[in-house]
C-alpha cells in the first residue's frame, strides 16, 4: 500500500523497467500473466458448448440428426465464442458481473441474428436453425455456470486476477484491500509487501480523488497502468460511477503498452507473408539497379533499438554511397545550415550521400524499407509501431520517452510515419509516438496501414 505523496514514488525508468523485465519462475510468470484465465475460460466455453451439442443429439434433439445440422451448431459456437474473445470476457478483468453479464446476452443475440440470417439465405431447410436455437440458449446459460466455477478455481490456485498497487490515503487504504479481496471476480488483487518489494506490479490502483498530474506520472514510471477507482457499493471512493465507465470498476489515468500479443503476431505473419512474396520482384529489380550504379553491397544492415532494449539489426535496400558517413561529416562540418537541418530531423532534404535516381526514388517511395518485412517474420518487428531509431537519434530525446520505447515493439510505420512523414522534428516525432503507445490496438494499427499505403503512393514528405 503506498500514500499520496508523490517523492516516495519517484521510482526511475530505468530502475522500474529493470524490474519489471525481470524473468522469475515459471510458475510466477504464469500467475501474474491473464493468458492462463483467459485460456481456461474459453475452454470452458468451447467445452460446455460441445458438450452441449453432443449431449441433445444422443438425446435425440429433433433437429440434430443430420451431419449439417450438427455442422451448422458447431460453427455457430465457434462465431459466439469468438465474440467474447471480441467483448473483453476472458477473462473479464476490471468488469462488474452484471457488465459482464450484459456483454454475454448481447453476443448470444447477435449469434442467434446471424444464424437466422444464414439459414434463411444458405439453406431452405428449417431444421439447422430450428436445432441451433436451443442449442445456443442452453449452452449460454451452462456457461455461465461453467465460467463461475472455472474462476474459483482458477482463484483458489492463484491463477486468477493480476497483482495492483494500492496507492490511498492512510486511513483508505485498509478498506480499499478488503473491498478488493473480497470482490475478486473483478481481478484486481492487492500485492503482498513482499510481491512490492521483488517486482512492482503492472498496475497501480488510485483510490481517492483525482491525483496531480506528477504523481500519475510518477506512478507510471514504476507501473504499465494507473487505474482510478470507480466508487465501490460499500465504499465511495472518487465520486466515479461504474454505470458512467460502461460497467468498468475503474477510470484509466495512462496505460503503458506491453509486448507483442497472439493477435497481434498472428495478423503480422498473416499480412507479411504475402506482402513479402509480392515485393521480391521489386527488390530484386531494386537490387540490381544499386548494383549497377555503386557495385558493393545491395542490403544495409544498422542496429537499433528494439523492445526491452534489444538490439534489432534492421534492413533495408542500400540508397546511398558505401563512403556516405564520410560524405555526412564532411558535409556537416563546412555547412552551419545543412548541420541545424540535421539536428533538427536527423534528415538532409538535399542529401549528397544518397545515390542518384534509383536512391531517391527508394527513398521518397518508401521501397528501400520493404527488406524490414524479414525483421518482422523474425518478430524484432511489427508491422505497426513506433520506428527503429539509431542510436544517435535516440540521444536526442527524453530519456523517459527512451524508456517507454522500450516497451512496445518497433514497427515498419508508424504513427509519424503517416502524418508527417520526413517533415516531423524531434519534438513531433516524440508526440506522435507517445500518443500511438498510449493508444495503441488492433483497429489503430488497421488504420495506420491503410494510411501507409496512401502516403507512400502520394509520396508527399518523404525525402
Amino acid at each position: 500500500m503506498t500514500s499520496f505523496d508523490s517523492e516516495s514514488m519517484e521510482l526511475t525508468s530505468a530502475t522500474a523497467l529493470a524490474l519489471r523485465r525481470r524473468p522469475g519462475r515459471l510458475g510466477e510468470r504464469l500467475r501474474a500473466s491473464p493468458a492462463p484465465a483467459a485460456a481456461a475460460l474459453a475452454a470452458a466455453d468451447l467445452s460446455v458448448f460441445a458438450a452441449t451439442v453432443l449431449g441433445l443429439a444422443a438425446l435425440g434433439w429433433p433437429g440434430l440428426d443430420t451431419v449439417l445440422a450438427l455442422r451448422f451448431a458447431l460453427l455457430t459456437g465457434a462465431f459466439a465464442i469468438a465474440q467474447f474473445v471480441g467483448a473483453g470476457l476472458y477473462p473479464g478483468y476490471g468488469l462488474y458481473e452484471y457488465e459482464q453479464a450484459r456483454r454475454r446476452a448481447a453476443v448470444v443475440l447477435r449469434t442467434l441474428a446471424v444464424a437466422l440470417g444464414i439459414a434463411a439465405v444458405a439453406t431452405p431447410e428449417w431444421r439447422p436453425i430450428a436445432a441451433t436455437v436451443p442449442v445456443i440458449l442452453l449452452a449460454s446459460l451452462l456457461q455461465v455456470a461453467g465460467q463461475g466455477a472455472v474462476a474459483r478455481a482458477l482463484h483458489r490456485h492463484g491463477f486468477w486476477g493480476q497483482r495492483v498497487a494500492v496507492v490511498a490515503p492512510e486511513g483508505v487504504a485498509p478498506a480499499v484491500v478488503a473491498s478488493l479481496r473480497a470482490n475478486w471476480r473483478h481481478g484486481l488483487i492487492p500485492a503482498l509487501p513482499a510481491e512490492m518489494r521483488a517486482r512492482p506490479p503492472a498496475m497501480a490502483v488510485v483510490a481517492g480523488p483525482m491525483p496531480e498530474a506528477r504523481t500519475v506520472q510518477a506512478l507510471l514510471r514504476a507501473h504499465d497502468t494507473v487505474l482510478l477507482l470507480a466508487d465501490t457499493p460499500d465504499l465511495r471512493i472518487s465520486g466515479l460511477q461504474p454505470a458512467r465507465l460502461g460497467g468498468r470498476v475503474g477510470l484509466v489515468l495512462g496505460a503503458r503498452a506491453e509486448g507483442p500479443g497472439l493477435v497481434r503476431r498472428l495478423a503480422d505473419l498473416l499480412i507479411a507473408i504475402p506482402m513479402l512474396v509480392l515485393a521480391a520482384p521489386i527488390i530484386a529489380m531494386a537490387a540490381l539497379a544499386i548494383r549497377l550504379i555503386d557495385p558493393g553491397p545491395v542490403l544495409y544492415r544498422q542496429e537499433r533499438e528494439g523492445h526491452d532494449g534489444r538490439v534489432v539489426r534492421v534492413l533495408k535496400l542500400r540508397t546511398m554511397y558505401r563512403d556516405a558517413e564520410r560524405r555526412l561529416e564532411a558535409l556537416l562540418a563546412t555547412d552551419p545550415a545543412r548541420q541545424a537541418e540535421w539536428e533538427a530531423h536527423y534528415k538532409l532534404r538535399d542529401d549528397p550521400r544518397i545515390l542518384p535516381k534509383v536512391g531517391r526514388f527508394l527513398r521518397s517511395s518508401s521501397l528501400d524499407e520493404l527488406p524490414q518485412l524479414f525483421n518482422v517474420l523474425g518478430g524484432s518487428m511489427s508491422l505497426v509501431g513506433p520506428r527503429p531509431f539509431p542510436i544517435y537519434h535516440l540521444a536526442a530525446m527524453d530519456p523517459e520517452f527512451r524508456a517507454k520505447r522500450r516497451t512496445v515493439v518497433p514497427g515498419l510505420t508508424g504513427l509519424w510515419q503517416v502524418s508527417d512523414r520526413s517533415e516531423a522534428d524531434i519534438a513531433r516525432q516524440q508526440q506522435l509516438d507517445e500518443f500511438y503507445i498510449d493508444n495503441q490496438s488492433f483497429w489503430f494499427d488497421g488504420h495506420i496501414l491503410l494510411r501507409t499505403v496512401h502516403a507512400v503512393f502520394g509520396r508527399g514528405g518523404a525525402y
